[in-house]
């Protein structure tokens, strides 16, 4: 089953490359047309790919203080708590010791 799904990957592949080769040799422009707007296009992808980018740093970037903000609270809390118990535990050690 392995080979087979190999098989059809390659196969994918390869049809992928021939027809885009085939479509830049069947194309009703000429070549340095096709491949200005080939250009044009891949130009705009990188672009595009470029705004993605920066929302998803800028998104991570909120996210990971968010995250920062509630686990600082968190461990705040968190010492809060040790900090009373341990305060309790004084108070309880002193009244046994009178």
């Amino acid at each position: 089953m392995g080979r087979r799904l190999e098989y059809f990957v390659i196969g994918c592949l390869a049809g992928a490359a021939l027809g885009a080769v085939a479509g830049i040799l069947l194309a009703p422009r000429s070549g340095i047309e096709t491949r200005r707007r080939l250009a044009a296009r891949a130009l705009n992808a990188a672009e595009a790919a470029r705004v993605v980018a920066d929302r998803a740093e800028a998104t991570a970037e909120v996210l990971t203080q968010r995250f920062d903000h509630y686990l600082g609270r968190e461990q705040e809390v968190a010492w809060r708590k040790v900090r009373e118990i341990r305060e309790g535990v004084d108070r309880y050690t002193q009244a046994q010791v009178l």
